[in-house]
């Protein structure tokens, strides 16, 4: 990450890294995306805003680690967030063709943390599994920069405007989870694959219990920085473990 996506991120609350994965690394994911959908779909759930997700890949496709961890997206995250980081969540997000008028969800995942140079607790990786384009759903967000007064829904948007995210698939931005954002729905025939990550502080509360963590990561790797990473661990983890054991 250079001196200007910095900058861009602190003004707007989000920072857009390009196609950070093509190629055969690209059709390696689709098709995991793909088999976790086709294989458990019994993971898959109905969601807000026309999507289905599933919040336990890490379980039902162990290898996604390779892709929460992936140098190109870890290093500006923790450049960032100013210190090692440690996993909170993953959702795999599909979004059907749809015919209907478009929708929107306006939200902030958590408040800002006024501590952090760039009030921001929790950051999100939005990586896009297909192309995403004006015809298409996708994602956006209000932007606003650190130096603004935080606002309500409607006074955002006012000032912030909209932005729509497009990109080719492979394209993946970070951003602040309390930016104001949402997944935009529209009449197409396209659908849209994404992966999801969040991602927090080692010395914070976790983010959510939506995500179980394996205990091959957290507990008994042998790589110290591997279970740091997956060291922070939500009641849902803890519960599964003690159940299985």
């Amino acid at each position: 990450m250079n001196k200007a996506d910095r900058l861009f991120f602190e003004q707007h609350g989000y920072v857009n890294l390009g196609k950070v994965i093509d190629g055969t690394e690209l059709a390696r994911w689709i098709g995991v995306f793909d088999r976790d959908r086709s294989k458990t779909g019994y993971c898959w759930r109905s969601y807000a805003n026309h999507q289905t997700i599933n919040c336990d890949g890490l379980v039902t496709s162990p290898e996604l680690d390779e892709l929460i961890r992936h140098p190109r997206v870890l290093e500006p995250i923790e450049e960032l967030m100013g210190n090692p980081v440690c996993f909170s969540e993953i959702c795999l997000r599909h979004m059907a063709r749809y015919e209907g008028a478009p929708a929107q969800s306006w939200h902030r995942d958590r408040p800002h943390w006024a501590e952090h140079p760039l009030r921001m607790e929790y950051i999100q990786l939005m990586l896009y599994l297909s192309d995403v384009k004006p015809s298409t759903h996708c994602f956006s967000l209000s932007p606003e920069s650190i130096d603004e007064p935080v606002l309500d829904r409607e006074e955002q948007l006012n000032r912030g405007g909209v932005v729509d995210l497009h990109g080719v698939a492979g394209t993946a931005t970070l951003f602040n989870i309390a930016v104001l954002h949402t997944a935009t729905v529209r009449a197409t025939e396209a659908e849209r694959k994404t992966v999801q990550v969040y991602y927090g502080h080692r010395h914070r509360p976790y983010l959510s219990d939506d995500s179980a963590i394996p205990a091959s990561l957290w507990r008994d790797c042998e790589d110290t920085e591997t279970r740091a990473f997956y060291g922070n661990l939500n009641d849902r983890t803890r519960r599964y473990c003690a159940a299985f054991e």
